[in-house]
């Protein structure tokens, strides 16, 4: 399985969706699109480069700090000094992989896998608020 979250400026997260392991990443942003929050900028890894993608977030007016994949004829640039703070999402992901749970993926069905992640998040971000 794979996590995919938007997370705020501080790293907590704000969407999340367990989709099955082998869907590529901009798949999943394509059924989170419409529970974005309002936001300025979104840094995402380069699994999220799609044009379809920087179109619907133009669409609501916000700006993709997004590095080109690899394979891009034409590269779009990026801010990299914003794109430095993606290590936020990454410590969001590390935080909840402390919990032996969701780290060692004890749970056989789906929902209550997810259920572990979201109560662990809830635990672990309203205490370092």
């Amino acid at each position: 399985s794979k996590l995919h979250a938007v997370c705020d400026g501080r790293g907590r997260p704000l969407v999340m969706l367990l989709s099955e392991g082998q869907m590529s990443d901009f798949k999943g942003a394509a059924l989170m699109i419409d529970a974005l929050p309002r936001a300025k900028v979104l840094l995402a890894d380069r699994g999220y480069d799609a044009d379809w993608f920087r179109t619907a977030l133009a669409e609501r007016d916000i700006a993709a700090c997004i590095p080109s994949k690899a394979n891009r004829k034409i590269p779009i640039p990026h801010d990299k000094q914003l794109y430095r703070q993606r290590h936020k999402v990454k410590n969001m992901f590390g935080n909840l992989k402390d919990w032996r749970r969701i780290h060692n993926r004890y749970d056989r069905c789906a929902h209550t896998f997810f259920s572990a992640i979201c109560i662990a998040a809830t635990v672990i971000f309203s205490i370092n608020q």
